[in-house]
């Protein structure tokens, strides 16, 4: 990788690609650390560490610290990538725009990026008012917002969602202008922007008040350890796969024989990704966050809604009871094996593809064509999604079973996954950048 890296910056156009891809980097930090107008950031500060910490965390982790210090940023790029999800679940649904989708062309891209940039707006502005709300009611005693009023609450909306649109820029501008895909690097440097957090917490473990402590450099160390066998085991997930071999009938046209190749379905082991945990994360924490609008008291009441909020803010803190914490994660577990199976057959159908190589005069060795291909591709599909679900399911708990250990390690399961396949995806988009250029001044 280091040797990929150091061959980019050799090459003048890939050079100008990675310089203006940092600069963007430069611009989304800064834009981090520069709250909205009309917010107490002292009080904020308060509410956001400590025992009032509560289901801020996947957020402020995505954004890099911007949720904690209600920053432009606060709302990161999720509302863009909601909307991507929801056009493309609406595909599934709706024909003409499945068609699209499908068969739109560059048209139809344009079209459907104006869709989602549309529909991230809505989402962003509905988002937007939903923190000022919960905000305000949940902790009016703080004094969060220092002139609480319409305009107040107008100007702090506007504000969180012109950031989100400018983060939408930005990541447009890198992936036409930069290297990597736009979205995804803008959640990649905000969750690597607490390593220097996590650093600390692990050297303060060491190196405590009292003085050295070899307990504490033992799990330091443990800790160090583990990362790297998750991120070893991370990597061997992203990049296995499962290779269905596909053999194609020689045909004579003319004078020349077309096809009688062999080929492979490549199959990943987790083809859903992250998305699964994203989205079992969004469907716990939900409740929690209406609920508060309404009840600025509710983490100290007690009955019905009361239980309700501490069992949807169990998947964030272990403040709740062990009781909440283990139905929840009972709970949590079940959402993200169904999501996993969800997401990976909206992205890949069965069916569609055994009629695609039926029609293109393709078998796979031993399996009739038809129906009985579509029932093969079905089978190995579950086993590997059930692979690919449980996988998911062991990551997404790492970090709950941390917070019993009294460590405040910023890097989770979660984030790792993000950061791992970030990276090997821009990578591998370097390393063909490279390629291409290698062969085309060959050819010259």
């Amino acid at each position: 990788m280091l040797k990929t890296i150091k061959n980019a910056f050799k090459t003048p156009e890939i050079r100008k690609r990675l310089l203006y891809t940092l600069l963007l980097i430069v611009l989304f930090r800064l834009g981090s650390h520069i709250s909205v107008p009309g917010v107490n950031t002292i009080a904020l500060q308060e509410i956001t560490t400590g025992a009032t910490k509560s289901i801020t965390d996947l957020i402020n982790l995505i954004s890099g610290g911007a949720f904690s210090r209600f920053s432009i940023f606060a709302m990161t790029i999720t509302p863009y990538i909601t909307a991507s999800i929801v056009i493309q679940l609406l595909g599934m649904i709706i024909p003409s725009l499945e068609r699209l989708i499908k068969e739109g062309g560059e048209e139809g891209k344009q079209k459907i990026n104006k869709y989602t940039k549309i529909v991230t707006l809505i989402l962003a502005v509905i988002e937007g008012t939903g923190i000022y709300l919960s905000y305000s009611s949940s902790y009016a005693a703080y004094g969060v917002f220092e002139n609480p009023s319409f305009g107040t609450g107008a100007l702090i909306v506007l504000s969180l969602v012109t950031g989100t649109a400018l983060l939408m820029w930005l990541g447009e501008q890198i992936t036409s202008k930069g290297i990597g895909n736009g979205i995804s690097i803008i959640i990649f440097v905000g969750i690597i922007s607490s390593l220097p957090n996590a650093l600390k917490t692990l050297y303060q473990l060491a190196f405590t008040s009292a003085g050295f402590s070899t307990t504490g450099l033992l799990l330091a160390l443990g800790i160090i350890f583990g990362a790297i066998l998750l991120v070893a085991a991370v990597v061997f997930v992203q990049e296995a796969e499962r290779r269905i071999p596909v053999q194609y009938a020689k045909k004579v046209v003319g004078r020349k024989m077309y096809g009688g190749q062999n080929t492979h379905i490549p199959l990943k082991l987790a083809m859903a990704g992250v998305m699964p945990i994203i989205f079992a994360s969004s469907f716990m924490t939900f409740p929690a966050m209406i609920i508060s609008m309404f009840n600025s008291n509710i983490a100290t009441a007690k009955g019905f809604w009361a239980g309700v909020y501490k069992f949807s803010i169990a998947t964030s803190t272990s403040n709740v009871g062990i009781g909440y914490s283990i139905a929840n994660a009972i709970v949590y577990l079940l959402l993200i094996l169904g999501f996993t199976f969800f997401y990976t057959y909206a992205t890949f159908n069965p069916a569609e593809v055994s009629n695609n190589i039926k029609k293109n005069g393709g078998f796979i060795p031993g399996i009739r064509a038809g129906k009985p291909t579509t029932d093969y591709l079905s089978s190995v599909m579950s086993k590997l999604i059930w692979f690919g679900g449980i996988f998911l399911s062991v990551i997404a708990i790492l970090p709950m079973l941390m917070r019993f250990t009294n460590l405040d390690i910023a890097f989770g399961g979660t984030s790792i996954l993000i950061v791992v396949g970030v990276a090997l995806e821009t990578v591998q988009q370097l390393e063909s950048r490279l390629v291409m250029r290698h062969y085309k001044g060959f050819l010259d």
